[in-house]
């Protein structure tokens, strides 16, 4: 049986969006030093740890996820004292603190990539790349078909040193963005230093990006369907994601993380944003020897509707929580439309059936067994930003297609923290900068001094809904058994006689535990579940 010394198996962690969060120097964008003003805050709220959005040495055309230096702070972000500091301030907090790490591909500033456009065809620099001649009598094509997740080919043509068109270097994402060749064994190597350089600096583990990714098709093929790979930004390409190979990669990261686990006693650990067509595939990457998590993306893309919902749990349960490992759940992140505005009809800024929903969905999300990821904002009810004029975006998304569909930049606008105005406490100063991203007038309603003083808003609701998970032995890690319900409602029970339900419909029902409930997401009088609501019991 596993140790519930695993602080991890049913921890509840808050992404932090580094520049959205808190800007210490009046630049406009947040920092390292404003996270670490921020960390009480985040105590109050009782969260177990902190992931941290890229802050590396980077040119930010991807905001950081193009890495030009993995073992650096960006002068945007402080420097590695302040990370020093920081993590002093999380350690005596009892916070544990995750760092995002891009294995999949780096910066067209890295300076590894810079040698390699330096250097001739077939050389050793350009093999830590996916460097192909063109096709075509002049070999003005692109190697194959691929497409690029931001839109367009994946696939950018260099000139070489003497000046003439020449090969062409994959990326899977911006062309700012070359994919590593990770058949290449100088790339494991690299990024052995890389995990080794900031665990000895104290950290508790690493968010993956793109971990069905690293490996592609070694005879780099055309797609048979390249139209569906254009279509979306998920990873559905099989010869670019989910190649076999890179299971052994997670297999060498994780004895690393155990070899320090060995010396200290301190779990370290790893969560892979892994995006693959089942919970069966998922559960592949959560193996006792690979990773020990990955976020399960399928409730956070589930529509509103119980029947729905009620699929994706029972898969994770079965085929993820199957393996050993525990299910990561997760409701928002930096890429995905806020649940306020993706549940409300119409999709606008926050409409009152969007934010009943969206409670509704936390205090189901952190009933559920296993791990579960908070995004910052989302204790606040923070709607998507969904009318950002055009010359203030900022994702490469927009720029690649010219298109708003899918960008990211409307749930990343900095956080309010106080006042009545822009910049609403997030930035310092009369005469600092604007925030980078704009906020509209309405944050004023969430700043979280606001929220701090509103025993009914998003902000109380999650901080008691984490008290209560802390406190109860029945919440966290376990099993779950679903109860029989009417049309519309979704309840299941956990452990020894707490309840779980919600009320997918706009009109009430009868609930299904007599008497007051222990914690509701919206009025609910006793023997009543309200529409749009959920609800917690102890059966007495």
């Amino acid at each position: 049986m596993l140790s519930k010394y695993h602080w991890w198996r049913d921890a509840v962690i808050y992404q932090v969006y580094v520049r959205s969060f808190l800007d210490s120097t009046g630049d406009g964008i947040g920092d390292l030093a404003g996270v670490r003003a921020g960390l009480p805050y985040l105590r109050k709220l009782g969260v177990d740890g902190i992931w941290l959005s890229p802050f590396y040495p980077s040119p930010q055309h991807d905001h950081g996820y193009d890495v030009a230096d993995y073992c650096d702070v960006d002068p945007l972000f402080g420097d590695l004292g302040e990370f020093d500091l920081l993590m002093g301030s999380a350690r005596r907090l009892g916070i544990k603190v995750l760092l995002d790490i891009v294995p999949n591909h780096c910066s067209s500033e890295h300076p590894w990539f810079r040698e390699a456009l330096a250097a001739p065809p077939g050389s050793p620099a350009r093999a830590r790349f996916h460097f192909a001649d063109g096709r075509g009598p002049d070999g003005s094509e692109p190697p194959n078909n691929w497409h690029s997740m931001f839109g367009g080919p994946a696939w950018s043509r260099v000139t070489e040193p003497d000046g003439r068109p020449g090969q062409w270097y994959l990326h899977m994402f911006a062309p700012e963005q070359p994919d590593w060749n990770w058949r290449n064994p100088e790339i494991a190597a690299e990024f052995d230093r890389i995990l080794r350089f900031w665990l000895d600096r104290g950290i508790d583990g690493f968010r993956i990006d793109v971990a069905a990714g690293l490996f592609k098709h070694p005879e780099l093929p055309d797609s048979d369907d390249p139209e569906a790979d254009a279509r979306t930004r998920d990873s559905v390409n099989p010869l670019a994601w989910n190649q076999p190979e890179v299971h052994d990669v997670w297999r060498r990261w994780r004895s690393i993380c155990e070899e320090y686990t060995e010396r200290d006693g301190r779990d370290r650990l790893l969560v892979g944003e892994v995006s693959v067509p089942t919970a069966r595939e998922h559960a592949q990457y959560v193996r006792p020897d690979e990773l020990h998590q990955a976020f399960f993306f399928d409730l956070l893309s589930a529509p509103w509707d119980p029947d729905a919902f009620r699929k994706v749990i029972s898969e994770a349960m079965q085929d993820i929580a199957g393996t050993g490992s525990t299910v990561t759940w997760v409701l928002n992140n930096h890429d995905q439309v806020r649940t306020v505005t993706r549940y409300g009809e119409p999709a606008t800024e926050g409409s009152g059936l969007g934010a009943a929903r969206a409670r509704a969905a936390a205090l189901l999300m952190l009933a559920l067994p296993g791990a579960a990821y908070i995004y910052q904002g989302e204790e606040l009810g923070l709607p998507e930003v969904v009318d950002l004029p055009d010359d203030v975006l900022t994702d490469p998304i927009f720029r690649r297609t010219g298109s708003r569909a899918r960008i990211r930049d409307g749930c990343r606008v900095p956080l309010p923290w106080s006042g009545q105005a822009s910049p609403f406490g997030f930035t310092p100063g009369v005469e600092s900068a604007k925030p980078w991203l704009p906020q509209p007038e309405y944050f004023a309603e969430y700043a979280t001094d606001r929220a701090l003083a509103d025993t009914r808003s998003f902000w109380h609701l999650y901080r008691d809904g984490l008290q209560l998970r802390a406190a109860l032995p029945q919440l966290g890690e376990g099993t779950l058994r679903w109860l029989d319900t009417p049309p519309g409602v979704l309840a299941f029970e956990r452990g020894d006689g707490l309840v779980c339900a919600v009320n997918f419909g706009t009109a009430p029902t009868p609930a299904p535990v007599p008497g007051a409930p222990l914690l509701t997401s919206g009025p609910c009088p006793p023997g009543v579940l309200s529409g749009s609501t959920a609800a917690w019991w102890i059966r007495s």
